[in-house]
């Protein structure tokens, strides 16, 4: 499997990004691609995720309301748009996919099986 994770870049605070990621060398069926984020200094954070099979949708509450994560099922991507940037939201974010992942463990980056290069999201005060 392999993840590629685009669009991130350098915004001010209030405005908005989409990030993307694409996934090529697997059929996903009862998987769960996630977004994570790690600002220097900081421990890996989950972000959101989003079942493959069911739409179903998790999200961290420091970024639930503003950010939304949804999937191409045809494209085989996975976009997580964020809106209202705060500062706080500077970080490399990665895409990730867990395999037969049970719910109690979506949020957990250890139980992720495959990982993306990251892209950096730069949020100027």
């Amino acid at each position: 499997v392999q993840l590629q994770a685009s669009g991130g870049g350098l915004v001010q605070a209030g405005e908005s990004l989409r990030l993307s990621c694409k996934a090529s060398g697997r059929t996903f069926s009862n998987d769960a691609v996630g977004w994570f984020r790690q600002a220097p200094g900081k421990e890996r954070e989950f972000v959101a995720a989003i079942r493959w099979h069911d739409s179903s949708l998790y999200y961290s509450d420091s970024v639930k309301g503003r950010f939304t994560i949804s999937r191409d099922r045809a494209k085989n991507t996975v976009d997580l748009q964020m809106n209202s940037l705060k500062s706080e939201d500077t970080a490399v974010y990665y895409c990730a996919v867990a395999v037969r992942v049970i719910t109690s463990s979506i949020r957990h980056a250890r139980r992720y099986d495959y990982w993306g290069q990251g892209t950096q999201v730069t949020v100027s005060s």
